[in-house]
């Protein structure tokens, strides 16, 4: 069936209305039971792709015939991390009124580079940033910005760290200058590979990025970190930033931030808090103090609502203290861009380096203060209206109705700790501070190495169920299994049936066994 299309234009309104309709259906029924699928994805390499046209169609298609084969075979090629047995990575799910977000956004498709070409883009942007701030109880001089990932907001802080240097970076580059010494960047041995990579892009370079050893709990050495930079320092090295960690990946750790920012302090360098995961959780009121523990004492900070706030992915929080560092780094404003409407604060004809660092009207988040023109604070121009849904889920569930999903995941993953822990032959490998359980089997008597591959196969038949899907991590060198909660979605039954199959795994490769 070909569409009625008009000759130029949209598509017709009844037939968006139709499918527009026949779309938002299926949501409901998605979200009210997307346990019907099997939460890991049962497709082969190249079959989603082989089920479709190498070409696309000269003439148009109808909506209807689009949205057959979006079920038919996009659908069947979805891992789902909407599925409430999706206990991978760090769980995260989107929430009803996240998703309304998302489709209004689509609908207005504006461009948030400058507060003149859509003043409730920028201004939402601070009120949801700024209750975001409230609702984890960090001071009110966090300026905030909205990126896509963690990954990025990272590197704008190694950005800024690097400005901070007073290396005149921006202007002269790194290329070719004997005047620089090579800069470091230090972390744990158990930071996210997003610090390596925006050391990477940044022109730092890989080997400079100093992964310090961690504690019996996986969290940062602040003595270590001392001794790294002393001798960094009398090789001829420039230390410019650390990052500290609230949550690991692995195991979410929490790094002693306050020491480690004592430490920064000491040295003159930038402090760096990846909070992506474990920073929402200070939402909780009796977690705050300890998830949020010498964070304000940073330089910046990021948490990930699409992590663990139910907000469709993408949408970082990064926030800083010094955003006249950040803009320092960033801002340039060609003719094009010039208005004397706005956040520039300088009639729109841009600023000079010395006046870049001066300005500091942003520090403050204030509803008489200047609105920032939010393209000057990072690399992307065009800028998605991602503040829009945040806002619609703080709205929605509430302070109090957050808090309570948070603090249920937590409850959750302690019971499954609790089970672990009760089990013969089963063994917790690091503590709990959040919703994450790591563990192995580990049989008396069965050498490391054979316990690994056991495990790998105990993942490989649990995630094969289509019930649940777990991934892993080494620790200590040993295979160990993760169970991340945090779907929205997720009951205790779905955690009782994930450890009913990994017991009922581990049975099947003990009976195999010669």
């Amino acid at each position: 069936m070909q569409p009625s299309l008009p000759s130029f234009g949209d598509i017709p309104a009844a037939d968006f209305d139709r499918a527009a309709r026949r779309a938002l259906e299926w949501v409901e029924r998605y979200l009210e039971n997307p346990e019907r699928f099997p939460v890991l994805s049962r497709v082969a390499p190249g079959e989603v792709r082989a089920a479709l046209p190498a070409s696309p169609p000269a003439r148009g298609e109808s909506l209807d015939a689009i949205l057959d084969d979006f079920e038919r075979v996009v659908v069947p090629g979805i891992t789902h991390w909407n599925h409430p047995g999706f206990f991978a990575y760090f769980a995260i799910s989107s929430s009803a009124p996240g998703i309304i977000g998302e489709l209004l956004a689509a609908a207005l498709n504006v461009n948030g580079m400058l507060w003149k070409t859509s003043p409730s883009a920028t201004e939402l942007e601070q009120v949801a940033l700024d209750w975001l701030r409230q609702l984890m109880g960090l001071e009110g001089e966090w300026f905030g910005t909205i990126t896509d990932t963690a990954s990025i907001s990272t590197m704008l802080a190694l950005a800024a760290a690097r400005e901070a240097a007073g290396l005149d970076v921006r202007e002269r580059g790194l290329a070719g200058r004997a005047d620089v010494p090579a800069m470091r960047v230090y972390c744990s041995t158990q930071s996210h590979s997003s610090v390596d990579k925006g050391a990477i892009a940044l022109g730092l370079g890989h080997r400079n990025v100093v992964h310090v050893e961690t504690d019996g709990a996986f969290r940062m050495r602040p003595d270590l970190l001392a001794e790294a930079i002393t001798r960094d320092r009398a090789a001829g090295f420039l230390p410019i930033a650390a990052v500290a960690t609230v949550g690991t990946t692995s195991t979410t750790s929490i790094d002693p931030v306050r020491a480690i920012a004592d430490v920064c302090r000491r040295e003159g360098m930038w402090l760096h808090v990846d909070g992506a995961y474990g920073g929402v959780a200070a939402i909780v009121p009796e977690l705050r103090d300890a998830v949020l523990d010498g964070v304000f004492l940073a330089d910046s900070v990021v948490v990930n609502p699409h992590k663990w706030l139910f907000t469709p992915i993408d949408c970082s929080a990064f926030y800083t203290r010094r955003p006249e560092v950040l803009k320092q780094a960033f801002s340039l404003v060609p003719e094009y861009l010039r208005t004397d409407v706005g956040g520039t604060g300088d009639g729109g004809r841009g600023m000079s380096g010395d006046e870049l660092q001066r300005d500091d009207q942003f520090r403050v988040p204030h509803p008489s203060s200047p609105v920032p023109n939010y393209m000057d604070y990072g690399v992307q121009l065009g800028r998605r209206f991602r503040a829009l849904k945040l806002w619609m889920v703080i709205r929605a569930f509430g302070a109090e109705g957050l808090a309570a999903r948070v603090r249920q995941h937590m409850t959750l993953a302690r019971e499954l700790a609790s089970w672990v822990e009760a089990e013969p032959c089963w063994r917790l490998m690091a503590p709990v501070p959040f919703a994450l359980v790591c563990f192995r089997y580990a049989p008396d008597g069965v050498p490391d190495e054979e316990a690994d591959a056991l495990n790998e196969r105990i993942l490989g038949r649990v995630n094969a169920s289509g019930e649940a899907y777990l991934s892993h991590t080494k620790l200590g060198g040993r295979f160990t299994l993760r169970v991340a909660i945090g779907n929205l979605r997720t009951e205790r039954r779905h955690v009782a049936r994930a450890w009913e199959l990994l017991r009922e795994a581990a049975a099947a490769e003990r009976d195999a066994r010669p």
